[in-house]
């Protein structure tokens, strides 16, 4: 059998990161790939070493070469231009449509029963052009943005209410940006609703600060964009697909008919097991939030609507 294969896409600091927590879980042989000469084999070879230390048993690669990413079972793509303070991920379309395109085309050449999990940023545009090139099944492609912006929802929670992160789920659908639709209903502390523990005005601000969570990292940085909850939420993706554990995480899936819409990648949960996206969970949504939700869904149609034919 073998270990199963993970080609990330990328050797900056989401891809390097994305690589580093798989490795500590042990996931699979890791494939680190980026067009820089020397970035992935000096990352892949540093993280290797840590290998002793840390007591995981997975070869890590770096390469400048795509043969080497033949036979993956996931394949990541984090690769393109990160955001500066003052852009929106919206402003990336462009630059980042021509590098996913040419990813995408040699990364399926060479895994062509690969799973795709995008990562670059604008996330929904991009998974979107992802798939165009590669027409996979939507089982076999999906965007990662609901399990970051959920993550940063559950830790705003944890931290206004002081209680652990663990007992905190939180609920995140739409686009991946300003649009982006928390679920305040759908979000608990061991099963209460986080209405029924803070006051409306206390949720908002904190709905507020989810949607700006990437923003409020790239003003502190300022010469970059957040990579370690990132890579983080594209490792559980990774978990949950090669343990086929079932579980229920927001991901980009290709909508056909869920939620009213139709040929649009959105963020909504879904069941991510050995197949893929295996199921889309269908959530009840008040009159408010199919609004919301249905706003987030123009605003990504509007973006798609520039990339280039």
């Amino acid at each position: 059998m073998g270990r199963p294969k993970i080609t990330i896409v990328g050797a900056g600091n989401v891809g390097a990161t994305a690589a580093h927590w798989a490795a500590a879980r042990e996931l699979g042989d890791i494939i680190l790939i980026d067009i820089i000469e020397g970035v992935p084999q000096g990352k892949a070879l540093d993280l290797y070493e840590s290998a002793p230390v840390e007591g995981f048993d997975c070869r890590i690669t770096g390469t400048n070469d795509y043969a080497d990413t033949a036979g993956s079972a996931i394949v990541v793509i984090t690769a393109g231009i990160a955001r500066k303070p003052g852009m929106s991920r919206d402003d990336l379309i462009n630059t980042n449509a021509k590098i996913v395109s040419s990813v995408t085309d040699e990364v399926v050449k060479r895994s062509p029963g690969c799973i795709l999990i995008v990562v670059s940023n604008p996330l929904d545009v991009m998974v979107t052009v992802a798939h165009r090139r590669s027409k996979f099944p939507r089982e076999r492609i999906m965007g990662m943005a609901g399990v970051l912006d959920s993550a940063r929802f559950r830790t705003f929670i944890a931290m206004e209410l002081n209680v652990s992160v663990e007992d905190v789920h939180a609920c995140v659908l739409g686009g991946h940006g300003d649009s982006m639709v928390p679920l305040p209903r759908y979000s608990t502390v061991s099963g209460i609703p986080i209405t029924a523990l803070m006051k409306p005005g206390r949720i908002e601000a904190l709905v507020q600060r989810t949607r700006d969570g990437g923003a409020e990292i790239v003003n502190y940085l300022k010469t970059g964009s957040a990579f370690y909850a990132p890579g983080a939420s594209i490792v559980q993706m990774v978990e949950s697909i090669l343990k086929d554990k079932k579980r229920i995480l927001p991901c980009a899936a290709y909508l056909q008919g869920e939620y009213g819409q139709r040929d649009i990648f959105m963020g909504v949960p879904v069941k991510l097991g050995a197949g893929g996206m295996e199921k889309v969970i269908e959530l009840e949504l008040t009159k408010e939030e199919k609004a919301a939700f249905d706003k987030s869904a123009e605003h990504v149609r509007s973006l798609v609507k520039v990339l280039p034919a």
